[in-house]
């Protein structure tokens, strides 16, 4: 006899916490596909793996709450996408499960017209998020899946979701017809790809289907703590960085009528680098103190934990290879941050006056927390950042709005020569952040950046034929150059941004790149255009063979 499917009605807090695990491990299971479905011909591919660790960390900040509301399970998803978001595919969607959670506010559970009402304050906070939204894209995907499943919201859930996902596949095929550099490239949106497999693990929950448990995107590893950075004689300069979850109590608070100002007020005069969220009955805190058992003895009167995290902020700097050396974190009036990757480029920022070099860049995008960890250490009252990666920008802007310690100004460098440059010309003088910034993003905007990478596969872009295992040049999204070798490619790429026409060419060599060919590629240059000063450097790092600043 046939199995009688139970349809579900009602979605309370537990559901949805099976739901989104399910959702994990659907993604986790398709990652790698999904970054395989990158527009340009060159390994750069990580949408999946920014999908995944952004809603790993909605889920991993959700998951201890089990028996909690469904508004306080969403909002609980919602603050740690916040902060693990990762890439403008990371920072979108953690925007779609924001206006999931705005819908869903004060519900302890919630019918399948509930659901429906929320996935449409989904779609309108994800376009909020895009200053210039572009159709084609995830947006269309979660647009026209929740468009086309509104009439299915007084059924069972099941079928609502089987609806929003038939309608999200049939969109996700329509990409290329809405964005022509999906149809010349032959793939469908990637971050649409990711959205659809969350929402295909969301099914399954439904169902009873088991996923298993996923793997995750592989987050970067924790630093071995070097005790010995904090010993017998050592004393306190930087306190300690805590975090947690409170939980208020009706026996301690009105929840009506509590005011969390009281909180917020009492946290900003104990301790420094404050972010502060209340989500439902969940107060999340995360504070700079050299008393924490002080804060949370009081916090005491207004709740009990659900979570704490304490960490000693000495050994935090003195294992991060990234960090400012102490004598340079005073605070003062203007700290620069930016992003890269090798170790020849980060001491290059590093000369040119950056504070705090965030380790990332291409398939390697830091999340807002990493971002936030950055502004802590730099301890200015006005910190410029320079992301110099357009997939880094959205992360960094999401940063700088929830940040309290300090007044925190985008650059919005979309390559590392612009970021280099732009760095490399900064004025504090005038005083004015916003005058200093906006300069700084006109200098960047006139930057020459040329790039060369190995080919991760077939195509004609730009009237160029590109092979898998040979290697391209490109300015910006243009292909310039392309070849079966490197060194060629890189000299076809320089003749093409008139290199001769400049007076400085700055180099930066890549990982892959071997010294003797380093050395033959310096002179052949050198020589090509003897009218230039070529200034070489080894950048160490990864994707790019060779970064061409020209100035």
């Amino acid at each position: 006899m046939q199995k009688e499917i139970v349809r579900t009605y009602n979605l309370g807090g537990d559901l949805y916490l099976k739901m989104l695990s399910q959702g994990c491990a659907r993604l986790g299971k398709n990652r790698q596909a999904i970054n395989d479905l990158n527009v340009f011909p060159i390994p750069d591919g990580d949408t999946g793996d920014n999908m995944c660790l952004t809603l790993e960390a909605g889920y991993a900040q959700a998951s201890p709450l089990h028996g909690a509301s469904l508004c306080e399970i969403a909002n609980a998803v919602s603050s740690g996408m916040l902060m693990g978001a990762r890439g403008n595919s990371g920072v979108i969607l953690s925007r779609i499960f924001a206006g999931l959670a705005k819908g869903l506010t004060g519900l302890k559970e919630t019918d399948t017209a509930g659901f429906a009402a929320a996935m449409a304050s989904a779609v309108t906070e994800a376009y909020s998020s895009v200053s210039k939204p572009v159709e084609g894209t995830i947006l269309t995907v979660v647009r026209e899946g929740a468009d086309s499943a509104a009439p299915y919201k007084k059924d069972s859930m099941e079928n609502y979701i089987s609806a929003l996902t038939h309608a999200m596949e049939d969109s996700l095929e329509k990409t290329p017809d809405k964005l022509q550099v999906l149809k010349e490239a032959g793939v469908v949106d990637s971050g649409g790809a990711g959205l659809l497999q969350i929402f295909y693990g969301f099914q399954d929950a439904l169902l009873g289907i088991e996923e298993g448990r996923h793997e995750s995107a592989g987050a970067p590893s924790a630093t071995r703590v070097d005790l010995s950075a904090f010993d017998e004689n050592t004393e306190l300069e930087f306190g300690y960085c805590t975090e947690f979850l409170l939980r208020l109590q009706s026996s301690k608070v009105n929840l009506d009528s509590f005011d969390e100002k009281e909180i917020e007020d009492y946290i900003l005069s104990a301790g420094d680098s404050v972010v502060f969220f209340r989500e439902g009955s969940i107060i999340k805190v995360h504070v700079h103190t050299k008393k924490p058992g002080d804060i949370l003895n009081r916090c005491q009167q207004w709740g009990e934990f659900l979570t704490l995290k304490i960490e000693n902020m000495t050994l935090q700097h003195h294992n991060s290879s990234f960090a400012p050396k102490q004598e340079e974190v005073k605070r003062k009036d203007f700290g620069i941050v930016t992003v890269a990757n090798g170790c020849g480029l980060v001491d290059a920022f590093k000369t040119l006056g950056a504070d705090y070099v965030v380790e990332g860049g291409q398939t390697m995008n830091p999340s807002v927390a990493d971002f936030i960890a950055a502004f802590d250490a730099v301890k200015a009252r006005n910190i410029f950042v320079f992301p110099n990666n357009s997939n880094i920008v959205m992360t960094a802007r999401q940063a700088a709005d929830i940040y309290t310690g300090a007044h925190v100004l985008v650059v919005p460098t979309k390559d590392l020569g612009a970021g280099y440059v732009a760095i490399a010309s900064l004025d504090t003088s005038a005083g004015d952040p916003e005058a200093i910034a906006e300069c700084a993003e006109e200098i960047a905007s006139g930057v020459v950046c040329g790039l060369v990478s190995p080919a991760s596969r077939d195509t004609v872009k730009d009237g160029m034929e590109v092979h898998k295992g040979g290697y391209i040049g490109f300015r910006g999204s243009e292909v310039l150059s392309s070849g079966d070798e490197r060194f060629s490619t890189a000299l076809d790429l320089l003749g093409s941004l008139d290199a001769g026409e400049h007076d400085v060419v700055i180099v930066f060599t890549g990982a892959d790149v071997p010294e003797e060919e380093s050395q033959a590629f310096c002179s052949a240059i050198t020589a090509a255009y003897p009218s230039t000063e070529i200034i070489f450097n080894h950048g160490g790092q990864a994707v790019y063979d060779y970064i061409f600043i020209l100035c």
